[in-house]
């Protein structure tokens, strides 16, 4: 059955966030300047102050707005205990802060430390220095992809992460694609003939990774210095490192930029020198292209359950307009497959 919507906000969530924060910064703490960001894929984000006498602080506030059997990101708690994980491992994420718990108006959900900088992918795209923004990418992926992990099958007691391999996307990526389409209910032989050409044209198996699974322009948090944090951990697994950037390349991600397969900000060659540089290993681009196609079929999917969100309560024109993003994806993946698009 389709996802469905986690409990909607409080009307309130000035209060909300003050009760909470005073459970863990004592009863002088308040909040102050709170924005409620415009979108997000699976979470609901406000940014907030937190006020105690003269300090002030700015967090951000992540809450769930999907659940059901076929919601395919992970809980909030999973996602604030990969985020510690990797921050404690020197990965560029916010700080995690503290998680909601039953005492709290808001969530399933947590806070982080508030990042500063510019996540929007045509102003990133208009930077100085594109390449050098892909080389600080490039690395911060070979250093999460160098973490160490559970192996597949074998006992994973006392890893901080084994949760994760309990998940559909830690497993066959095919398998696990084809579930998530059958488990929203539509038919779509586009995406059929994309999983079959993925099924007959698997790349060779790589060593087991920590995979970011959103890895692309618009979930990079970029300021002054650069590349500041990774953002948006809720379709986090354990796979090949290369399904990162090969997601970074699919054709959603280069925003008018076609020939930089790179997010727009470079080639794919250049993406595979530079992960290579920073101590990854050195990619075959056929196998790059593989995680391409496979990442329009998975954006296609996820077009599908955000319009499935709009359908539900989910009123916004940005999750109604997914429902006609799905055919665009469909349209760019017969042509990739056919060879006319890059």
């Amino acid at each position: 059955m389709p996802a469905t919507l986690s409990d909607p906000a409080p009307a309130d969530p000035a209060e909300a966030l003050t009760a909470a924060v005073r459970r863990r910064f004592g009863t002088g703490a308040g909040v102050d300047n709170i924005v409620q960001a415009t979108l997000g894929g699976s979470n609901r984000t406000l940014l907030f102050d937190l006020v105690d006498g003269n300090a002030r602080r700015r967090f951000v506030s992540r809450e769930e707005t999907f659940g059901g059997e076929a919601n395919p990101f992970l809980s909030p708690a999973r996602q604030f205990a990969i985020m510690a994980h990797v921050h404690a491992a020197g990965v560029p994420v916010p700080e995690p802060v503290f998680e909601y718990d039953a005492a709290d108006a808001l969530g399933p959900g947590f806070v982080t430390a508030f990042v500063s900088g510019e996540t929007m992918p045509r102003r990133l795209l208009e930077r100085p220095d594109p390449a050098g923004l892909l080389r600080q990418i490039a690395a911060a992926a070979a250093r999460l992809h160098a973490l160490p992990v559970p192996a597949a099958g074998g006992a994973a007691v006392g890893h901080p992460l084994a949760f994760l391999g309990d998940i559909p996307e830690s497993g066959d990526p095919v398998a696990a694609m084809r579930l998530r389409i059958d488990a929203l209910g539509e038919p779509h032989p586009a995406l059929e003939l994309g999983l079959r050409w993925l099924e007959t044209h698997r790349p060779p198996e790589r060593p087991r990774a920590l995979v970011h699974g959103d890895f692309r322009n618009g979930n990079f948090m970029v300021g002054d210095a650069g590349l500041a944090a990774l953002l948006d951990w809720e379709c986090t697994h354990f796979g090949s490192g290369v399904e990162d950037l090969g997601w970074l390349c699919t054709r959603s991600w280069r925003f008018g930029q076609p020939a930089r397969h790179a997010g727009g900000f470079g080639t794919r060659d250049e993406l595979i020198a530079a992960y290579a540089d920073a101590g990854g290993p050195r990619l075959d681009t056929e196998e790059l292209r593989w995680w391409e196609r496979y990442g329009l079929v998975r954006w296609a999917m996820y077009n599908i359950l955000q319009a499935h969100g709009f359908e539900r309560g989910r009123r916004s024109p940005a999750y109604a307009v997914c429902g006609r993003n799905t055919a665009m994806m469909e349209y760019d993946l017969l042509m990739t497959l056919s060879g006319k698009y890059d």
